[in-house]
């Protein structure tokens, strides 16, 4: 039987169709969906947080109401971060077209100086209890952004957190960590309650699904919600009720048992700690990179290493070398080198003297310069700090340290063990949460909140777990003279929301969970979306690079120059090029972080959201 030809085309037309169907273009395929929004979207790295998120938005709220939220219950679900840590946020205004910054980084308090440290025999300030802990930053900061950019009151985005304060099914993770640290846990009476409900068992953490009660943090966040309510009473408006609840933490009872708690378990905290702790609202800093400006808070923050690096490759085709090929991962490992050693050297509290040169760091000259550093055939480990003052026109007074710094030649041994080697990773890595939350009004936020993850210090009777950042403070000046510890100074953090437009319009809004990592994976995901045409939701999933040149910001400050973690799905002749420039190798599973993402569809005036599948990160559109 002859088949005719109009027939055979459409037989033909079928099975390419199915095949293709079978078989999706690279970067198409993802393990989570697209998120479209034409109203709002709000992620977060916790599905009940990001349901926060979405009560916020159907009771009217904004972008802004719904990060406060969800910044409220992820601290409350101690998602690696609690309401003693920190709040780092940029913020699109829509009314000014204006990008916000957002301080809410705590101080080191009374007495934390290098001499201090020293009389104990660290090198650097501890890593866990209440000597690691600045003051408290995370109510502040939700406060200050609620009353200065929010709609609804205290008492509205603070209800959800309440409720699962009164009690909540504990999910898996967080039973897994407070088992993991439970020894560490009962060295602070005030967390063993908190944490260990079932002491003196073999399983001592709550159970799965068991309904977990943190009833000393719901009275906290109670007399927060009353003194709002008394203000409005008294006929103040909403930001000053808002504020009289600021004030009572910082400088009311709240404050005076958080101070408490942490003195009776050797902390250093004074109530003038908090008294004279503010949040600060600032200007963030940014780089244009092809038409797109890229905006991150400033040198308190790592995150004008990733505007460094951006300048780095801006000259350079990267489409041609090929989405992680050898020469890409290359490319973006030197520009990593580079922009993380003037990180470790020359980042640090732009309130406490000396003035950082960050206009010279952030010159387009200046990484022209740095460009020429690059050997194109091999890995340098000892990329050095470069020499920024000159394009500031100033000359540089910390010449001489530098002569000596090296990640090289200092003493940063190879880590002697197998679990040696395990604790470093785990500091390197250390996690946090992202939040991101957008409207139709045109209110955009990226938060990077972290501190007082598990095993948390809890202050006294407040039910707040205490930061653990004084570790990313130096005690010599030879490592970074910007960074020395010192009372009412913030540290360097590597915690760093992001924000670009496009045409004066958000385009983007992104972060991500991690400690060293997190602007290495910003870095990367900004590129497969800008250059290599990646929805959000495959840049948020796709295989990046983790560089491990940098000095870690935890722990012992360690560095490894020349390791480099890659995907295991990355092929053998880009594996064993990598081995022949240098490169020492290892690999996992999944290699993306936790990256939680927005686009805004400037075309169609609608909101795509992302979330990676390295983790529990959800989001919610509408």
């Amino acid at each position: 039987m002859k088949i005719a030809l109009p027939t055979i085309l459409l037989i033909a037309q079928v099975i390419i169709a199915s095949c293709l169907a079978a078989n999706p273009e690279p970067y198409s395929a993802t393990h989570k969906p697209v998120l479209h929004g034409r109203h709002w979207v709000a992620i977060t790295g916790k599905p009940l947080g990001a349901t926060a998120g979405a009560k916020i938005f159907e009771r009217g709220g904004n972008a802004v109401d719904a990060a406060c939220a969800m910044l409220a219950v992820v601290c409350t679900m101690y998602d690696d971060v609690s309401w003693g840590g920190e709040t780092q946020a940029l913020i699109y205004n829509p009314n000014t077209k204006k990008v916000v910054g957002i301080n809410a980084l705590g101080a080191a308090p009374t007495g934390a100086t290098p001499e201090f440290f020293k009389e104990r025999k660290l090198k650097y300030p501890p890593s866990e209890g209440p000597l690691a802990a600045v003051t408290p930053g995370n109510p502040g900061g939700l406060m200050v952004m609620l009353a200065e950019f929010g709609k609804l009151s205290l008492r509205e985005v603070l209800e959800p957190a309440m409720q699962m304060a009164d009690g909540y099914p504990i999910e898996a993770e967080l039973v897994r960590k407070i088992e993991l640290g439970k020894e560490k846990l009962k060295n602070w009476p005030y967390s063993k309650k908190v944490f260990l409900t079932h002491l003196g068992e073999e399983h001592e953490a709550p159970r799965p699904g068991e309904v977990w009660q943190q009833p000393d943090l719901l009275r906290t966040l109670q007399k927060l919600v009353e003194t709002e309510a008394q203000a409005l009473k008294a006929g103040q408006d909403r930001k000053q009720a808002i504020y009289a609840a600021y004030n009572r933490f910082y400088k009311g009872d709240i404050a005076e048992e958080y101070c408490r708690g942490s003195r009776e378990q050797e902390g250093l905290h004074t109530t003038a700690d908090l008294a004279n702790w503010r949040v600060k609202l600032e200007e963030p800093v940014s780089t244009s990179y092809k038409g797109i400006e890229v905006y991150k808070l400033t040198h308190w923050t790592q995150g004008p290493a990733m505007l460094q690096a951006l300048n780095l490759v801006e000259s350079l085709d990267l489409q041609s070398m090929g989405y992680n090929s050898a020469r890409y991962i290359h490319t973006i490992y030197q520009a990593m080198n580079l922009a993380f050693a003037d990180r470790d050297f020359y980042y640090g509290d732009p309130d406490s003297p000396p003035a950082e040169p960050i206009r010279g760091l952030l010159s387009k000259d200046y990484a022209k310069e740095r460009l020429k550093l690059i050997d194109w055939k091999s890995n340098n480990p000892d990329m050095r700090p470069g020499d920024p003052y000159p394009f500031e026109g100033r000359e540089n007074p910390f010449s001489v340290l530098l002569k000596d710094w090296s990640n090289v030649k200092t003493n940063r041994a190879e880590p002697r063990n197998e679990k040696a080697q395990a604790q470093l990773d785990a500091d390197f890595l250390a996690g946090t949460t992202s939040i991101q939350a957008a409207d139709e009004s045109g209110w955009a936020i990226s938060v990077t909140p972290s501190g007082g993850w598990l095993p948390a210090c809890i202050a006294g009777n407040t039910g707040i777990g205490m930061s653990q950042r004084m570790q990313s403070f130096v005690l010599n000046a030879s490592e970074n003279p910007f960074n020395v510890v010192a009372p009412g100074k913030r540290p360097r953090v590597t915690l760093t929301p992001s924000l670009a437009l496009k045409n004066g319009r958000p385009l983007l809004c992104f972060s991500v969970q991690g400690g060293d990592t997190q602007d290495q994976n910003l870095l990367q995901f900004f590129l497969n979306i800008v250059e290599f045409g990646m929805t959000v939701q495959e840049a948020c999933e796709a295989a990046n690079i983790t560089s491990y040149q940098m000095r870690s910001s935890f722990g012992d400050h360690s560095a490894q120059p020349g390791r480099v973690t890659l995907n295991e799905e990355v092929p053998s002749w880009v594996r064993r090029e990598l081995t022949r420039m240098g490169y020492k190798l290892d690999f996992a599973k999944k290699t993306s972080g936790p990256i939680t993402a927005i686009y805004f569809d400037q075309e169609h005036r609608t909101l795509w959201g992302g979330a990676s599948n390295h983790g529990e990160d959800y989001g919610i559109a509408w």
